[in-house]
């Protein structure tokens, strides 16, 4: 009898599991930009950030997104591109001032979501969804961090990688 109890409580832990939801969010910062004119608030990627913007495509290739926001500027988008291209998915803008709204949440509930920003606002947006201030901002010189946080059954716990 106590083993069939056992069995009983391992198949309820178990389907319980695999049946949680999985929501997953991957934040980089925007690859390297072009930084001739200081007046330009819009640039796009120089040489070394179009090369960045395709390794992130390579890194991302056997990640299943479901989703690719960007904020509207061209550096966000132009690194986006690359891995929303090869998915075969739209870029889907969200406002830097707006981060983790109720209509985010509810659109990536339950999926795996590439979030494109900017060094003032990525480490924002991940601490948001930690619900604490873990991530200090990023250096202006820093395009390389991989931040990736988790959501399992109410649990969310984060990593942050650097790739260089």
């Amino acid at each position: 009898m106590k083993k069939l109890s056992l069995i009983c409580i391992c198949v309820f832990v178990s389907s319980f599991c695999y049946s949680a939801e999985i929501t997953t969010y991957y934040f980089i910062r925007h690859a390297e930009k072009v930084r001739i004119d200081n007046t330009d608030n819009d640039p796009k990627l120089n040489h070394n950030g179009l090369i960045r913007a395709d390794n992130w495509r390579d890194i991302f290739s056997n990640v299943p997104f479901d989703a690719v926001y960007s904020t509207d500027f061209k550096r966000t988008q132009l690194t986006a591109k690359p891995t929303a291209d090869s998915k075969h998915l739209p870029i889907l803008l969200y406002h830097p001032n707006d981060l983790y709204s109720a209509s985010f949440q509810q659109e990536t509930q339950g999926k795996t979501t590439l979030v494109v920003g900017h060094s003032n606002t990525t480490n924002l947006f991940v601490n948001k969804i930690l619900g604490i201030r873990k991530y200090p901002q990023i250096n202006d010189s820093n395009n390389s961090n991989l931040y990736i946080v988790t959501i399992i059954a109410g649990e969310i716990s984060s990593i942050l990688l650097t790739i260089q």
